[in-house]
Protein backbone atom coordinates (compact mmCIF):
# COMPACT_ATOMS: atom_id res chain seq x y z
CA UNK A 1 0.00 0.00 0.00
CA UNK A 2 1.13 3.50 -0.34
CA UNK A 3 0.38 6.73 1.19
CA UNK A 4 0.42 10.04 -0.47
CA UNK A 5 2.03 12.46 1.79
CA UNK A 6 2.32 16.12 1.67
CA UNK A 7 5.78 17.60 1.85
CA UNK A 8 6.98 20.57 3.54
CA UNK A 9 7.40 22.37 0.14
CA UNK A 10 4.03 21.54 -1.14
CA UNK A 11 4.51 18.76 -3.41
CA UNK A 12 3.44 15.33 -2.63
CA UNK A 13 5.68 11.95 -1.82
CA UNK A 14 4.43 8.74 -2.17
CA UNK A 15 5.41 6.63 1.12
CA UNK A 16 5.49 2.49 0.96
CA UNK A 17 3.04 1.32 4.24
CA UNK A 18 4.46 -2.00 4.92
CA UNK A 19 2.21 -5.16 6.09
CA UNK A 20 4.43 -5.67 8.89
CA UNK A 21 4.00 -6.82 12.37
CA UNK A 22 6.23 -6.44 15.18
CA UNK A 23 6.39 -10.50 16.02
CA UNK A 24 9.03 -10.91 18.56
CA UNK A 25 8.27 -8.07 20.70
CA UNK A 26 7.28 -9.59 24.25
CA UNK A 27 3.62 -9.61 24.41
CA UNK A 28 4.00 -11.45 20.81
CA UNK A 29 6.19 -14.35 21.98
CA UNK A 30 4.94 -17.20 23.12
CA UNK A 31 7.37 -20.31 24.77
CA UNK A 32 4.55 -23.07 23.64
CA UNK A 33 4.22 -21.53 20.03
CA UNK A 34 6.32 -21.99 16.83
CA UNK A 35 8.65 -19.15 15.56
CA UNK A 36 7.35 -17.18 13.29
CA UNK A 37 9.48 -16.44 10.29
CA UNK A 38 11.20 -12.92 10.36
CA UNK A 39 12.46 -11.25 6.41
CA UNK A 40 13.92 -8.24 7.05
CA UNK A 41 13.05 -5.97 3.94
CA UNK A 42 16.66 -5.01 2.41
CA UNK A 43 17.55 -1.72 3.36
CA UNK A 44 20.18 1.07 2.07
CA UNK A 45 21.74 3.78 4.17
CA UNK A 46 25.02 4.64 6.47
CA UNK A 47 24.24 2.43 8.93
CA UNK A 48 23.66 -0.72 6.57
CA UNK A 49 27.14 0.37 4.75
CA UNK A 50 28.82 0.12 8.29
CA UNK A 51 27.47 -3.28 9.10
CA UNK A 52 28.73 -4.40 5.20
CA UNK A 53 31.95 -3.30 5.68
CA UNK A 54 32.39 -5.20 9.35
CA UNK A 55 30.79 -7.88 8.13
CA UNK A 56 33.23 -8.02 5.24
CA UNK A 57 36.38 -6.91 7.52
CA UNK A 58 35.54 -9.80 10.31
CA UNK A 59 34.89 -12.69 7.30
CA UNK A 60 38.04 -12.09 6.23
CA UNK A 61 40.06 -11.86 9.18
CA UNK A 62 38.25 -15.15 10.38
CA UNK A 63 39.10 -16.54 6.96
CA UNK A 64 42.56 -15.51 5.86
CA UNK A 65 44.23 -15.43 9.57
CA UNK A 66 44.98 -19.27 9.34
CA UNK A 67 46.75 -18.76 6.24
CA UNK A 68 49.10 -16.45 6.92
CA UNK A 69 52.59 -17.05 6.94
CA UNK A 70 55.75 -16.32 9.53
CA UNK A 71 58.89 -17.04 9.23
CA UNK A 72 60.50 -18.61 12.57
CA UNK A 73 64.19 -20.34 13.54
CA UNK A 74 64.20 -23.72 13.90
CA UNK A 75 61.58 -26.32 13.90
CA UNK A 76 58.59 -23.69 14.97
CA UNK A 77 55.46 -23.79 12.86
CA UNK A 78 55.68 -20.91 10.24
CA UNK A 79 51.90 -20.16 10.97
CA UNK A 80 50.94 -16.25 12.14
CA UNK A 81 48.30 -17.28 14.37
CA UNK A 82 48.28 -20.99 15.98
CA UNK A 83 46.85 -22.63 19.01
CA UNK A 84 49.16 -25.41 18.66
CA UNK A 85 47.80 -27.79 21.85
CA UNK A 86 50.01 -30.71 20.95
CA UNK A 87 52.93 -28.47 22.18
CA UNK A 88 51.23 -26.06 24.31
CA UNK A 89 51.85 -22.91 22.81
CA UNK A 90 50.51 -19.92 20.55
CA UNK A 91 51.98 -18.28 18.28
CA UNK A 92 50.89 -15.05 17.41
CA UNK A 93 53.09 -13.36 14.68
CA UNK A 94 56.44 -12.52 16.63
CA UNK A 95 54.58 -13.57 20.15
CA UNK A 96 55.12 -16.80 21.56
CA UNK A 97 53.02 -17.46 24.78
CA UNK A 98 54.20 -20.73 27.07
CA UNK A 99 51.36 -22.80 28.95
CA UNK A 100 53.18 -20.96 31.87
CA UNK A 101 52.21 -17.80 30.83
CA UNK A 102 48.49 -18.10 30.47
CA UNK A 103 48.40 -15.00 32.77
CA UNK A 104 48.67 -13.12 29.05
CA UNK A 105 45.87 -15.21 28.20
CA UNK A 106 43.95 -14.60 31.11
CA UNK A 107 44.75 -10.53 30.33
CA UNK A 108 43.33 -10.78 27.61
CA UNK A 109 39.69 -11.99 27.97
CA UNK A 110 40.04 -9.56 31.39
CA UNK A 111 40.14 -6.71 28.42
CA UNK A 112 37.77 -8.09 26.64
CA UNK A 113 34.97 -8.02 29.03
CA UNK A 114 36.09 -4.96 30.40
CA UNK A 115 36.09 -3.44 26.84
CA UNK A 116 32.60 -4.90 26.44
CA UNK A 117 31.54 -2.93 28.98
CA UNK A 118 32.65 0.28 27.83
CA UNK A 119 31.58 -0.35 24.67
CA UNK A 120 28.03 -0.88 26.04
CA UNK A 121 28.29 2.06 28.38
CA UNK A 122 28.70 4.10 25.43
CA UNK A 123 27.25 2.96 22.64
CA UNK A 124 24.37 0.36 24.40
CA UNK A 125 24.46 -3.01 22.66
CA UNK A 126 26.70 -1.67 19.53
CA UNK A 127 28.65 -5.57 19.82
CA UNK A 128 25.42 -7.16 19.49
CA UNK A 129 24.16 -5.43 16.51
CA UNK A 130 27.77 -4.97 14.47
CA UNK A 131 30.48 -8.21 15.31
CA UNK A 132 28.61 -10.14 17.46
CA UNK A 133 29.11 -13.54 15.29
CA UNK A 134 25.67 -14.29 15.69
CA UNK A 135 24.59 -11.23 14.05
CA UNK A 136 27.23 -11.25 11.21
CA UNK A 137 26.71 -15.19 10.29
CA UNK A 138 22.76 -14.41 10.22
CA UNK A 139 23.53 -11.49 7.96
CA UNK A 140 25.38 -13.70 5.55
CA UNK A 141 23.25 -15.88 5.64
CA UNK A 142 19.85 -13.90 5.36
CA UNK A 143 21.86 -12.18 2.40
CA UNK A 144 22.22 -15.36 0.10
CA UNK A 145 18.74 -15.78 1.49
CA UNK A 146 17.47 -12.90 -0.80
CA UNK A 147 19.60 -13.36 -3.35
CA UNK A 148 18.16 -16.88 -3.94
CA UNK A 149 14.36 -15.93 -2.95
CA UNK A 150 14.01 -12.48 -3.69
CA UNK A 151 13.27 -9.61 -1.19
CA UNK A 152 11.22 -9.24 1.96
CA UNK A 153 7.91 -9.95 -0.14
CA UNK A 154 9.12 -12.26 -2.44
CA UNK A 155 10.53 -14.41 1.14
CA UNK A 156 6.91 -14.36 2.42
CA UNK A 157 5.18 -15.10 -0.62
CA UNK A 158 7.38 -18.13 -0.99
CA UNK A 159 6.63 -18.97 2.48
CA UNK A 160 3.32 -19.29 1.90
CA UNK A 161 3.14 -20.93 -1.66
CA UNK A 162 2.43 -24.87 -1.82
CA UNK A 163 5.86 -27.10 -2.69
CA UNK A 164 6.29 -26.87 -6.65
CA UNK A 165 9.73 -27.87 -8.37
CA UNK A 166 10.26 -23.86 -8.28
CA UNK A 167 9.95 -23.78 -4.66
CA UNK A 168 11.83 -26.43 -4.14
CA UNK A 169 14.84 -25.69 -6.36
CA UNK A 170 14.97 -21.81 -4.62
CA UNK A 171 14.90 -24.22 -0.84
CA UNK A 172 17.39 -26.75 -2.17
CA UNK A 173 19.98 -23.76 -3.23
CA UNK A 174 19.62 -22.00 0.04
CA UNK A 175 20.50 -24.49 1.73
CA UNK A 176 23.38 -25.87 -0.23
CA UNK A 177 24.83 -22.54 0.25
CA UNK A 178 24.06 -22.37 3.67
CA UNK A 179 25.65 -25.76 4.16
CA UNK A 180 28.72 -24.46 2.14
CA UNK A 181 29.15 -21.56 4.41
CA UNK A 182 28.62 -24.06 7.58
CA UNK A 183 31.53 -25.87 6.62
CA UNK A 184 33.75 -23.30 6.09
CA UNK A 185 32.85 -21.90 9.19
CA UNK A 186 33.97 -24.94 11.05
CA UNK A 187 36.95 -26.33 8.61
CA UNK A 188 38.37 -22.77 9.02
CA UNK A 189 37.81 -23.03 12.60
CA UNK A 190 40.22 -25.94 13.01
CA UNK A 191 43.16 -24.56 10.81
CA UNK A 192 43.90 -21.99 14.16
CA UNK A 193 44.91 -25.45 16.15
CA UNK A 194 47.38 -26.91 13.36
CA UNK A 195 49.26 -26.04 10.52
CA UNK A 196 46.70 -25.32 7.90
CA UNK A 197 47.90 -26.45 4.62
CA UNK A 198 48.48 -29.52 6.01
CA UNK A 199 45.27 -29.73 7.97
CA UNK A 200 43.89 -29.41 4.60
CA UNK A 201 45.62 -31.72 2.96
CA UNK A 202 44.79 -34.22 5.73
CA UNK A 203 41.38 -33.53 6.26
CA UNK A 204 40.66 -34.03 2.00
CA UNK A 205 42.08 -37.41 2.01
CA UNK A 206 40.74 -38.83 5.16
CA UNK A 207 43.92 -38.69 7.71
CA UNK A 208 42.95 -36.11 9.61
CA UNK A 209 42.85 -36.70 13.61
CA UNK A 210 38.71 -37.91 14.51
CA UNK A 211 38.37 -34.81 16.63
CA UNK A 212 38.73 -32.49 13.57
CA UNK A 213 36.30 -33.66 11.54
CA UNK A 214 33.75 -33.98 14.88
CA UNK A 215 34.48 -30.48 15.37
CA UNK A 216 33.95 -29.01 11.92
CA UNK A 217 30.60 -31.42 11.94
CA UNK A 218 29.69 -29.45 15.47
CA UNK A 219 30.69 -26.24 13.93
CA UNK A 220 28.83 -26.93 10.85
CA UNK A 221 25.71 -27.94 12.58
CA UNK A 222 25.52 -25.04 15.24
CA UNK A 223 26.27 -22.28 11.87
CA UNK A 224 23.70 -23.71 9.82
CA UNK A 225 20.99 -24.12 12.61
CA UNK A 226 21.71 -20.54 14.53
CA UNK A 227 21.96 -18.14 11.39
CA UNK A 228 19.48 -20.44 9.13
CA UNK A 229 16.82 -21.20 11.30
CA UNK A 230 17.14 -19.64 15.04
CA UNK A 231 18.15 -16.35 14.26
CA UNK A 232 16.98 -13.57 16.82
CA UNK A 233 16.11 -16.69 19.08
CA UNK A 234 19.47 -17.13 20.27
CA UNK A 235 19.69 -12.96 21.26
CA UNK A 236 16.44 -13.57 22.50
CA UNK A 237 16.71 -16.78 24.73
CA UNK A 238 20.05 -18.17 24.76
CA UNK A 239 22.36 -15.14 25.03
CA UNK A 240 22.88 -13.30 28.62
CA UNK A 241 24.19 -10.88 27.51
CA UNK A 242 20.73 -8.61 26.75
CA UNK A 243 20.00 -9.34 30.39
CA UNK A 244 23.21 -8.47 31.97
CA UNK A 245 23.44 -5.26 29.62
CA UNK A 246 20.83 -3.23 32.10
CA UNK A 247 23.68 -2.69 34.74
CA UNK A 248 25.98 -1.63 31.96
CA UNK A 249 23.58 1.17 30.71
CA UNK A 250 23.06 4.96 32.30
CA UNK A 251 20.98 7.83 31.45
CA UNK A 252 24.39 9.10 28.99
CA UNK A 253 23.90 5.95 26.98
CA UNK A 254 23.41 5.98 23.31
CA UNK A 255 21.26 3.55 22.15
CA UNK A 256 18.91 3.65 18.99
CA UNK A 257 15.19 5.83 20.12
CA UNK A 258 12.30 6.66 18.51
CA UNK A 259 11.62 10.13 19.49
CA UNK A 260 8.03 9.75 20.00
CA UNK A 261 8.30 13.57 21.14
CA UNK A 262 8.48 14.39 17.65
CA UNK A 263 6.90 11.68 15.85
CA UNK A 264 4.01 11.45 18.09
CA UNK A 265 0.96 11.56 17.02
CA UNK A 266 1.52 9.14 14.11
CA UNK A 267 -1.05 8.69 11.60
CA UNK A 268 -0.98 6.88 8.24
CA UNK A 269 -3.34 8.60 6.78
CA UNK A 270 -1.71 11.92 7.43
CA UNK A 271 -3.00 14.05 4.11
CA UNK A 272 -6.38 13.80 5.29
CA UNK A 273 -5.58 14.90 9.17
CA UNK A 274 -3.87 17.87 7.54
CA UNK A 275 -6.61 18.92 5.79
CA UNK A 276 -9.24 18.13 9.41
CA UNK A 277 -6.11 20.34 10.76
CA UNK A 278 -5.65 17.61 12.98
CA UNK A 279 -1.97 17.49 15.02
CA UNK A 280 -0.12 14.77 13.17
CA UNK A 281 3.54 14.06 14.36
CA UNK A 282 6.41 13.16 11.86
CA UNK A 283 5.95 9.05 12.18
CA UNK A 284 3.54 8.27 9.31
CA UNK A 285 2.85 4.88 10.50
CA UNK A 286 4.81 2.85 7.32
CA UNK A 287 6.24 0.38 9.51
CA UNK A 288 9.33 0.61 7.40
CA UNK A 289 11.63 0.66 10.78
CA UNK A 290 9.61 -3.26 11.42
CA UNK A 291 9.91 -4.15 8.34
CA UNK A 292 13.81 -3.87 8.23
CA UNK A 293 13.65 -4.88 11.93
CA UNK A 294 16.16 -8.36 11.88
CA UNK A 295 15.08 -8.77 15.44
CA UNK A 296 11.12 -8.36 14.87
CA UNK A 297 10.18 -6.18 17.37
CA UNK A 298 8.88 -1.60 16.71
CA UNK A 299 11.62 0.50 17.63
CA UNK A 300 8.53 2.97 18.55
CA UNK A 301 7.63 0.62 21.68
CA UNK A 302 10.98 1.86 23.45
CA UNK A 303 13.66 0.39 24.70
CA UNK A 304 13.60 -3.44 24.77
CA UNK A 305 15.62 -6.19 25.71
CA UNK A 306 15.31 -7.82 22.23
CA UNK A 307 16.66 -4.77 20.47
CA UNK A 308 20.47 -5.04 19.59
CA UNK A 309 21.22 -1.49 18.57
CA UNK A 310 21.87 -2.30 14.62
CA UNK A 311 20.53 1.27 13.82
CA UNK A 312 18.66 -0.25 10.41
CA UNK A 313 15.32 1.18 11.48
CA UNK A 314 17.46 4.92 11.38
CA UNK A 315 18.24 3.91 7.69
CA UNK A 316 14.36 2.96 6.86
CA UNK A 317 13.24 5.90 9.06
CA UNK A 318 16.04 8.58 7.34
CA UNK A 319 14.38 7.23 4.02
CA UNK A 320 11.26 8.31 4.32
CA UNK A 321 11.82 11.51 6.22
CA UNK A 322 13.70 12.45 3.23
CA UNK A 323 10.94 11.47 0.91
CA UNK A 324 8.34 13.83 2.62
CA UNK A 325 10.80 16.62 3.36
CA UNK A 326 11.04 15.99 7.08
CA UNK A 327 14.41 16.00 9.37
CA UNK A 328 16.25 13.03 10.14
CA UNK A 329 16.29 11.39 13.18
CA UNK A 330 13.34 10.55 13.67
CA UNK A 331 14.67 7.39 14.66
CA UNK A 332 18.62 8.03 15.60
CA UNK A 333 20.62 7.25 18.57
CA UNK A 334 20.57 9.42 21.63
CA UNK A 335 20.53 9.25 25.41
CA UNK A 336 17.74 8.91 27.54
CA UNK A 337 18.74 12.44 29.46
CA UNK A 338 18.86 13.52 25.63
CA UNK A 339 15.56 12.32 25.39
CA UNK A 340 14.14 13.71 28.34
CA UNK A 341 15.29 17.38 28.09
CA UNK A 342 13.56 17.26 24.02
CA UNK A 343 10.55 16.35 25.50
CA UNK A 344 10.95 19.08 27.81
CA UNK A 345 11.58 21.23 24.85
CA UNK A 346 14.77 22.37 25.40
CA UNK A 347 16.38 20.53 21.64
CA UNK A 348 19.57 19.90 22.91
CA UNK A 349 22.24 17.30 20.74
CA UNK A 350 24.61 14.52 21.58
CA UNK A 351 28.20 15.89 21.53
CA UNK A 352 31.30 14.06 22.19
CA UNK A 353 31.48 15.66 26.36
CA UNK A 354 28.86 12.91 26.95
CA UNK A 355 31.42 9.93 26.59
CA UNK A 356 33.48 11.12 29.47
CA UNK A 357 31.34 10.21 33.09
CA UNK A 358 32.79 8.19 36.09
CA UNK A 359 31.76 5.24 34.32
CA UNK A 360 32.86 4.94 31.10
CA UNK A 361 36.43 6.90 32.44
CA UNK A 362 36.49 4.05 34.91
CA UNK A 363 36.07 1.45 32.37
CA UNK A 364 38.62 2.69 30.54
CA UNK A 365 41.05 3.07 32.89
CA UNK A 366 40.63 -0.63 33.91
CA UNK A 367 41.08 -1.56 30.10
CA UNK A 368 44.55 0.70 29.66
CA UNK A 369 45.94 -0.21 33.10
CA UNK A 370 45.50 -4.27 32.08
CA UNK A 371 46.47 -3.58 29.04
CA UNK A 372 49.80 -1.58 29.86
CA UNK A 373 51.10 -4.45 32.03
CA UNK A 374 50.38 -6.65 29.82
CA UNK A 375 52.47 -5.00 27.71
CA UNK A 376 55.55 -4.26 30.32
CA UNK A 377 56.01 -7.43 31.45
CA UNK A 378 55.82 -8.64 27.38
CA UNK A 379 58.50 -6.79 26.49
CA UNK A 380 60.20 -6.58 29.39
CA UNK A 381 60.35 -10.88 29.65
CA UNK A 382 63.59 -13.16 28.93
CA UNK A 383 63.88 -16.27 27.33
CA UNK A 384 64.91 -18.19 29.92
CA UNK A 385 62.75 -19.34 32.91
CA UNK A 386 64.16 -21.52 35.87
CA UNK A 387 62.02 -23.75 38.45
CA UNK A 388 63.54 -25.46 41.09
CA UNK A 389 61.64 -28.44 42.61
CA UNK A 390 63.16 -29.67 46.21
CA UNK A 391 62.74 -33.75 47.00
CA UNK A 392 60.11 -33.65 49.76
CA UNK A 393 60.68 -37.30 51.39
CA UNK A 394 63.08 -37.30 52.59
CA UNK A 395 63.86 -33.14 53.33
CA UNK A 396 67.06 -34.07 53.84
CA UNK A 397 69.88 -37.18 54.14
CA UNK A 398 72.73 -37.14 56.69
CA UNK A 399 75.91 -38.91 55.03
CA UNK A 400 78.59 -40.95 56.76
CA UNK A 401 80.49 -37.96 57.30
CA UNK A 402 78.15 -35.90 58.46
CA UNK A 403 77.30 -33.49 56.18
CA UNK A 404 73.79 -32.58 55.01
CA UNK A 405 72.35 -33.43 51.40
CA UNK A 406 69.11 -32.29 49.97
CA UNK A 407 67.60 -33.01 46.70
CA UNK A 408 66.28 -30.64 43.64
CA UNK A 409 64.85 -30.93 40.01
CA UNK A 410 66.15 -28.08 38.29
CA UNK A 411 64.08 -27.08 35.53
CA UNK A 412 65.75 -25.13 32.83
CA UNK A 413 63.17 -23.90 29.94
CA UNK A 414 64.97 -22.33 26.54
CA UNK A 415 62.46 -20.25 24.62
CA UNK A 416 64.89 -19.26 21.78
CA UNK A 417 64.44 -20.97 18.53
CA UNK A 418 68.36 -21.92 18.89
CA UNK A 419 70.41 -24.42 21.12
CA UNK A 420 72.22 -22.63 24.36
CA UNK A 421 74.19 -23.39 27.06
CA UNK A 422 73.83 -22.19 30.46
CA UNK A 423 76.38 -22.06 33.81
CA UNK A 424 74.17 -23.60 37.16
CA UNK A 425 75.80 -22.35 40.47
CA UNK A 426 75.13 -22.15 44.05
CA UNK A 427 75.02 -18.55 45.71
CA UNK A 428 75.09 -18.23 49.82
CA UNK A 429 75.49 -21.63 51.07
CA UNK A 430 78.89 -22.18 52.65
CA UNK A 431 80.91 -25.13 51.89
CA UNK A 432 78.10 -26.70 49.31
CA UNK A 433 78.94 -28.59 46.48
CA UNK A 434 77.00 -30.40 43.51
CA UNK A 435 76.10 -33.93 42.53
CA UNK A 436 74.25 -34.33 39.14
CA UNK A 437 72.36 -37.28 39.11
CA UNK A 438 72.55 -39.62 36.33
CA UNK A 439 75.52 -37.93 35.05
CA UNK A 440 78.23 -40.10 36.21
CA UNK A 441 77.96 -38.95 39.46
CA UNK A 442 79.55 -35.73 38.59
CA UNK A 443 80.11 -33.15 41.10
CA UNK A 444 81.25 -29.89 41.42
CA UNK A 445 80.41 -26.21 42.44
CA UNK A 446 78.56 -25.47 39.33
CA UNK A 447 77.63 -27.33 35.96
CA UNK A 448 77.17 -26.47 32.53
CA UNK A 449 73.98 -27.56 31.40
CA UNK A 450 72.97 -27.28 27.08
CA UNK A 451 69.80 -26.84 26.26
CA UNK A 452 67.47 -27.69 22.75
CA UNK A 453 65.90 -24.80 21.32
CA UNK A 454 62.41 -24.60 22.26
CA UNK A 455 62.73 -27.00 25.08
CA UNK A 456 62.40 -27.17 28.51
CA UNK A 457 65.38 -29.81 30.16
CA UNK A 458 65.23 -30.90 34.11
CA UNK A 459 68.68 -32.30 36.18
CA UNK A 460 68.18 -33.98 39.37
CA UNK A 461 70.89 -32.39 41.53
CA UNK A 462 71.63 -33.14 45.11
CA UNK A 463 73.14 -30.22 47.41
CA UNK A 464 75.47 -31.05 50.39
CA UNK A 465 77.68 -29.24 52.96
CA UNK A 466 78.91 -29.88 56.23
CA UNK A 467 79.50 -26.15 57.21
CA UNK A 468 78.30 -26.09 60.73
CA UNK A 469 76.45 -22.83 60.15
CA UNK A 470 74.45 -24.79 58.05
CA UNK A 471 73.87 -27.82 58.85
CA UNK A 472 72.82 -26.59 62.67
CA UNK A 473 70.36 -24.77 61.69
CA UNK A 474 66.91 -26.25 60.53
CA UNK A 475 66.51 -23.91 57.75
CA UNK A 476 68.87 -21.89 55.30
CA UNK A 477 68.23 -19.43 52.20
CA UNK A 478 70.26 -19.91 48.85
CA UNK A 479 70.18 -19.16 45.51
CA UNK A 480 70.15 -20.69 42.45
CA UNK A 481 72.18 -18.93 39.59
CA UNK A 482 71.24 -19.91 35.84
CA UNK A 483 73.59 -17.98 33.53
CA UNK A 484 74.18 -18.05 29.70
CA UNK A 485 77.36 -18.57 28.14
CA UNK A 486 78.05 -17.71 24.18
CA UNK A 487 75.21 -15.72 24.82
CA UNK A 488 77.31 -12.32 23.70
CA UNK A 489 74.93 -9.14 24.50
CA UNK A 490 71.94 -11.35 24.57
CA UNK A 491 73.31 -13.15 27.36
CA UNK A 492 70.89 -13.67 30.44
CA UNK A 493 70.64 -15.04 33.75
CA UNK A 494 68.09 -15.91 36.01
CA UNK A 495 68.08 -16.76 39.37
CA UNK A 496 66.08 -18.77 42.34
CA UNK A 497 65.23 -18.54 46.10
CA UNK A 498 65.34 -21.81 47.16
CA UNK A 499 65.76 -23.74 51.19
CA UNK A 500 68.17 -26.09 52.40
CA UNK A 501 67.37 -27.91 55.14
CA UNK A 502 68.74 -29.88 58.02
CA UNK A 503 68.06 -31.45 61.39
CA UNK A 504 66.99 -29.18 64.10
CA UNK A 505 69.73 -27.08 65.13
CA UNK A 506 71.77 -27.79 68.92
CA UNK A 507 72.57 -24.65 69.87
Amino acid sequence: MVQIINTVDGKHAEVDTHDAEAVNKAENRSLYASRVAIHPKAVHGTFRRLKWTLLIVLLGIYYVAPWLRWARPGDAPDQAILIDLANRRFYFFFIEIWPQEFYYVAGLLIMAGVGLFLITSLFGRAWCGYACPQTVWTDLYIWVESKIEGDRNARIKLDAAPWSASKFARRASKMAVWLVIAIATGGFWVFYFADAPALLRDLLTGQAPSVAYFTIAILTATTFTFAGFMREQVCTYMCPWPRIQGAMLDEESLIVTYNAWRGEPRMAGRKKAEAQGLKVGDCVDCNACVAVCPMGIDIRDGNQLECINCALCIDACDAVMDKIGKPRGLINYTTSSLYAANVQGKNEHWNWHHLLRPRTVIYFSMWTAVGLAMLVTLLNRTQLDVNVVPDRNPLYVTLSDGAIRNGYTVKILNKRQEERTFRLSLENLPGASMEMVGDSGATGTSFDITVEPDKLKAVKIYVSTSDPAIVNRERSDFVFRVEELNGQDRAEEASYDALFHAPEGKE
